[in-house]
């Protein structure tokens, strides 16, 4: 990334010579600071008074200024049309990440509002012409039909659905906002009271449009429940629990995306790959592999990331029955088994869809599919839509025969042991059945989506409706914890060994959660063994900032956001990852945690972090993970990062500078 990014703190009132078309110049000077602007126009008398050969006196000079602010206190000099109401001014940035990148005014005085529409067939966009949208009310109107929603309309030249795809960053100390639409725009209010005003009023209209209710207090509490008052009320919550778990004092460094290029990110190498990589599977042994659509592609481990090593598993299609029912599509999901010899492969029935009817099982070591799979339950066939190990290690254990399997209304244990799946050739056998050990067919909606285990079994699901519940491990019926939904979808979600703290992946931003409590006798406990009351803390998010997010692509969204990889008690992770486009972006866990981080200074609502490193390369990216933390040597305490493109795999390390 270029140095563009610290355009983002410069004072851009130094920018006001370069009108991008802006209007109301002269109403601009008289309003911007009454008192300031008053004094600036006593200036013009004084010089007129000292080159004057007429001996203007000093009693005539306070005359004439007593006159001037009579006349603006009785709004004869200043006029209405000069102090718009909701006065700002709105800057556009430009250049995108060049050198050239720059902010300039676009109009030195307007106007925003809120206004209620709705646009024909739907959308967020901003800048749409007015005969896309079929009504539009004032910013008083109560109420409104269904299908109407929010906007944001600044003068003449925005106007965007209010929604977390803004990115609307705050700047408190600067009485400014960032945000996107159609571009990077930056407004600037002119007082304190006007900038608290717009924030406030924006996080309504944002509860609103996600919610379709009012953003009372009485409305919140019904959505996120009295036990999440953190949710309904961020400036208020406990944040005493975020200064680290374990007590660990180290001081972090400012990681910033403001720093690029980053001096202690250094890429080890880069390999070309067979192309159409679908997914990266790390190992905790000797390899990690690359699933395409013809087969997998071992790597060699090492404590400078993932090297090829010739080998190149294609999958046997010889050892196929004739009629299988299960899909012949790319597989979309790897999982390592049995101390990593063997990998589970699960392919969508459909393209596009997550729904698979059953598994292929291939041994590593022979390079054979050895059994498929089905998915079954009281003698009908079921589906999964995601599978993981039992716990966050237990794929390094060479006799383990059960793992996770999760639908959309289904969360469940499978079981290998049956005696049909003992086969080498499957050409002329039925599939056999895995066996259902454990688990819940729920009759509501749950949506769920994608899961993840700790150390100890307990389990994670985050749901499509944003919602993140946490199960003990003896049982899968009821969660124990259930934290409520943004309003974004969970498209993944990750936990720490220790299952102190998940991370849940949205299109927008990730959201960071505690599950750290403290019960009725003073005990600490984690949310996925006890119900967490009332005091539960207010979440993090990590987000990026509007510009780097405009260069990313509209189109692109975060997606795999992991912790990186520990598998032993005491250990604590030390950075979170997360793909966006040709990103791969990194935070400091220990910085983000840190409640007298500067990201979280003057902010109005729950904290954003900005902080982070970015990883750019020439494609979009397919996943970003860390090595397991053995991997990791005293020059890098971290192990390497790895990232995989569809056509290279890169092994990048972080620097152990502080």
């Amino acid at each position: 990334m270029g140095g563009s990014h610290s355009r983002e703190d410069l004072g851009i009132d130094s920018s006001d010579e370069e009108d991008a078309g802006g209007g109301y110049d002269s109403g601009r000077e008289e309003y911007e600071d009454a008192e300031e602007g008053h004094h600036r126009r006593k200036e013009p008398h004084r010089a007129a008074a000292s080159s004057s050969s007429s001996g203007t006196t000093s009693q005539s000079l306070s005359s004439l200024d007593e006159i001037d602010a009579r006349l603006k206190a009785l709004k004869v000099k200043y006029p209405a049309a000069s102090r718009p109401p909701n006065p700002v001014k709105l800057y556009l940035h430009i250049g995108g990440n060049t050198p050239k990148a720059k902010w300039i005014v676009s109009d030195k005085l307007t106007s925003y509002k809120f206004v209620r529409t709705s646009r024909v067939g739907g959308g967020s966009g901003g800048g749409d012409d007015d005969d896309d949208y079929e009504e539009e009310e004032e910013e008083e109107a109560v109420g409104g039909g269904e299908g109407s929603w929010w906007a944001l309309k600044v003068g003449s030249k925005v106007r965007v659905r209010v929604s977390s795809d803004m990115q609307l960053k705050m700047f408190g100390e600067q009485r400014r906002v960032d945000f996107v639409s159609n571009g990077v725009w930056a407004i600037k209010f002119f007082t304190n009271e006007e900038y608290r005003s717009f924030v406030t009023r924006f996080q309504d209209c944002l509860f609103e449009n996600v919610y379709g209710l009012r953003a009372t207090e009485e409305n919140k509490v019904k959505v996120y429940g009295k036990e999440f008052l953190g949710w309904v009320k961020p400036e208020v919550a406990d944040d005493s629990v975020w200064e680290d778990a374990e007590n660990d004092l180290r001081k972090s460094p400012e990681l910033s995306s403001r720093e690029h290029p980053n001096p202690d990110l250094m890429e080890e190498f880069e390999e070309a790959a067979s192309g159409g990589i679908q997914s990266l599977t790390l190992g905790a042994l000797d390899n990690s592999f690359l699933v395409n659509d013809v087969g997998v592609q071992v790597y060699r481990n090492s404590a400078h990331g993932i090297r090829g090593k010739g080998v190149y598993v294609k999958y046997d299609s010889g050892n196929k029955k004739a009629g299988s029912s299960l899909s012949e599509t790319t597989p979309k999901k790897a999982m390592l088994m049995r101390g990593e010899t063997n990998m589970m492969l699960m392919s969508p029935l459909k393209e596009g869809k997550p729904h698979a009817s059953g598994l292929q099982q291939l041994d590593i070591e022979t390079g054979k599919i050895v059994t498929e799979w089905k998915f079954e339950k009281d003698g009908a066939d079921i589906t999964m839509t995601d599978i993981t190990n039992d716990t966050k290690g237990s794929q390094l254990d060479p006799s383990e025969s059960t793992f996770l399997g999760l639908d959309d209304n289904r969360l469940c244990q499978w079981d290998m042991r049956d005696r049909r799946g003992i086969v080498q050739n499957i050409a002329s056998s039925n599939s056999p059945v895995l066996h259902w050990t454990q688990g819940h067919q729920f009759s509501r909606g749950t949506n769920f989506q994608c899961f993840a285990t700790t150390g100890d079994g307990s389990i994670v699901v985050g749901s499509i409706d944003g919602k993140i519940r946490l199960y003990s491990k003896t049982s899968m019926r009821q969660a124990k914890t259930a934290f409520p939904g943004l309003g974004s979808p969970i498209t993944n979600v990750d936990v720490t060994y220790d299952g102190k703290w998940v991370l849940g992946t949205t299109d927008t931003y990730l959201i960071l959660i505690c599950t750290l409590f403290t019960d009725k006798d003073g005990r600490t406990k984690i949310g996925f063994t006890g119900r967490m009351g009332n005091k539960i803390p207010a979440p993090r998010l990590l987000k990026l900032t509007p510009l780097d997010s405009h260069l990313a692509g509209g189109n692109n969204k975060f997606h795999g956001g992991h912790f990186s990889w520990v598998t032993e008690n005491g250990k604590q992770e030390r950075h979170l990852v997360a793909t966006v486009g040709k990103f791969s972006v990194i935070w400091d866990f220990q910085q983000v945690k840190n409640s007298a981080h500067q990201c979280y200074q003057n902010q109005q609502g729950l904290k954003s972090c900005y902080c982070y490193k970015i990883v750019l390369k020439d494609e979009s990216i397919v996943e970003s993970r860390f090595m397991h933390d053995k991997f990791a040597v005293s020059d890098s305490p971290e192990a390497p990062l790895v990232v995989a493109t569809p056509m290279k795999v890169s092994s990048i390390s972080l620097s152990g500078r502080r």
